[in-house]
């Protein structure tokens, strides 16, 4: 495929056919991933493919119950990961450290990196992918489940394998309230309003085409879009609770030494 077509015809794909993706297919994939940009070359990430059906099952309910979790032939999870490096390090008689916040962004911005080449290269062959969020928020449950020793967090992940469904593209807000040249423009009232104007209009109408989310919308009394993202989507309790489950595992994987 060209590559203007993979990027534009990104879709999140949750169904998926009974269908084993090749090792040959699996290896051509991770290979492009690894040819990603990343800091210092120092590749502080490590890629963890899930196959089995009886770990998918257990990764189920720390994924929040997404059912792509265990219907699709594979999970991809990357994380940011200086075990390997530290290790290195120890061998070489350099000072180990790389023990910080700094730290776990670089990781976390190479396994993002990673993630990215490798669902450009997957969706090129024809198959489907869908990111989760869930591997970050609950990323304690998902490191425990994949004996993630120190310095290695769960950072992205997605579910692989031939598409079963093919929904329509989503919606992107417009270029010209996302780029700004030289320096960052703020927005007016006006701005906000015309950037997110049919955001709005095509997201309410997807709420109210489904019924299930239809229903949880009118229960809820909710309005707008706006409210259906901060009162049943991403309320501030579920972030708070989320950012504290994140903080407590670096810690715990050793990646709060900030002093």
């Amino acid at each position: 495929m060209e590559l203007n077509d993979v990027i534009f015809g990104h879709r999140s794909i949750r169904e998926y056919e009974d269908r084993e993706v090749s090792q040959e297919l699996l290896d051509q994939i991770l290979d492009a991933g690894i040819r990603a940009s990343s800091s210092g070359n120092m590749q502080t990430y490590s890629i963890i493919v899930t196959k089995d059906k009886e770990l998918k099952k257990k990764l189920y309910s720390a994924h929040m119950d997404q059912s792509m979790v265990v219907d699709a032939p594979i999970l991809l999870t990357f994380c940011a990961d200086f075990n390997r490096m530290r290790k290195w390090l120890a061998l070489n008689d350099a000072p180990v450290h790389f023990d910080n916040f700094m730290s776990f962004m670089i990781g976390a911005i190479d396994a993002t990196l990673v993630a990215q080449n490798c669902a450009l290269a997957a969706e090129n062959a024809g198959l489907g992918i869908c990111y989760m969020g869930s591997t970050l928020a609950n990323c304690d449950q998902i490191g425990e489940l994949l004996n993630l020793p120190p310095n290695v967090v769960p950072v992205v992940g997605y579910s692989l394998g031939y598409p079963a469904e093919n929904p329509a593209p989503r919606d992107r807000l417009p270029r010209h309230g996302l780029v700004h040249y030289d320096q960052y423009q703020d927005y007016s009232e006006e701005d906000i309003l015309e950037i997110y104007k049919d955001r709005n209009e095509n997201g309410w109408n997807r709420y109210m085409a489904n019924p299930r989310l239809k229903e949880m919308t009118e229960r809820l009394g909710l309005k707008n879009l706006a409210q259906i993202y901060t009162i049943a989507k991403y309320t501030k309790e579920s972030h708070l609770e989320f950012s504290q489950t994140v903080l407590n595992y670096l810690e715990r994987q050793n990646f709060m030494e900030n002093e």
